[in-house]
């Protein structure tokens, strides 16, 4: 049994629509055994898909085959993700978390108190 690349990506609950999964293999952010694909390839359990999304990239063995979308436990065991492909994400969002902790903060409005030093300042 085979099923289309882009309706396992919507029924394993990595998009949230076919079309969206469907743009995702044509724009090439989906290769499948290590080649790019077209959404309407077929996949078989044993296939390993690489998967970007955002800065995130996962690689996964598929482990089972669903045409239609069902409940998050059943989605998850539809495939295994290798362990360098977590890893890989855990260190990518330590990255994020401490690039994000030291940048300055947003610029925001002045509360009215630092509006009165501001006009306090611009008189003298």
């Amino acid at each position: 049994m085979s099923v289309r690349v882009d309706k396992w990506l919507w029924a394993a609950r990595f998009f949230k629509t076919r079309g969206l999964a469907s743009e995702a293999v044509k724009a090439g952010h989906i290769e499948l055994n290590g080649i790019r694909t077209k959404p309407a390839k077929m996949v078989q359990v044993g296939d390993v898909l690489q998967i970007k999304r955002g800065l995130d990239i996962y690689v996964i063995t598929l482990q089972g085959l669903a045409e239609k979308r069902g409940s998050a436990s059943l989605a998850q065991a539809l495939y295994q993700e290798s362990e360098q492909s977590m890893q890989a994400r855990e260190k990518l969002n330590e990255q994020r978390k401490l690039l994000a902790a030291s940048a300055p903060a947003p610029d925001k409005r002045p509360d009215k108190k630092a509006r009165r030093q501001i006009i306090r300042f611009q008189r003298k």
